[in-house]
């Protein structure tokens, strides 16, 4: 069994106001050395995908007939962990930085090297297109845009910055996050301390 990671609970309660908060949003390619603890981690994660509703598994991310098809991980200096919402944990996949190797498969942006925190939103596209057929994809890529820009909403509010990231070669990418074959990714989203 691989090693799990707890995370603190999110905070639902606190923060700067919506409205503030994304009238400050911009897309910042520069950072701090300063890394994120696993709070803000945790945070940034439960907002593009966290439970909002037990009872349900409701997540903070809308999703066509609920049926999540993302798949989040996390790249640190420390390695690639997966977020598992269901638990909000962890599960470590690869103990070595690979930060790197997504940098130079997205044509080189060197910036997502220095990133304390690196999320690759990816998708498991038959989740959702066994219910919605070929318009399920379309689905797919709504909800990641929603799951970005709540992290980074999220980052915004938190004092981070982030920028989400299209331009990479999605077989290099996939390579790196040791992605399962019916794992596409979508996004690549740097997030830190602005610099």
């Amino acid at each position: 069994m691989s090693e799990t990671i707890d995370l603190p609970p999110p905070d639902t309660l606190g923060g700067p106001s919506l409205t503030l908060t994304i009238g400050q949003r911009r897309s910042v390619r520069a950072f701090a050395a300063r890394e994120l603890d696993r709070s803000a981690i945790g945070q940034l994660l439960w907002a593009a995908q966290g439970i909002t509703d037990p009872a349900s598994g409701l997540r903070t991310a809308p999703s066509a007939g609920a049926l999540y098809p993302l798949e989040i991980d996390v790249a640190t200096r420390g390695g690639l962990s997966r977020y598992r919402p269901a638990r909000h944990v962890l599960e470590r996949r690869v103990a070595r930085d690979v930060r790197a190797e997504l940098a130079h498969a997205a044509l080189e942006q060197t910036f997502i090297a220095a990133a304390p925190c690196v999320f690759a939103i990816a998708a498991v596209a038959e989740r959702t297109t066994r219910k919605y057929e070929s318009r399920g994809v379309r689905y797919i890529h709504m909800e990641a845009g929603h799951a970005a820009q709540t992290l980074l909403l999220q980052a915004q509010a938190l004092g981070l910055a982030g920028v989400p990231v299209g331009a990479f070669d999605d077989e290099a990418v996939a390579r790196a996050l040791h992605s399962a074959r019916d794992e596409e990714p979508l996004y690549l989203l740097p997030v830190g301390w602005p610099a």
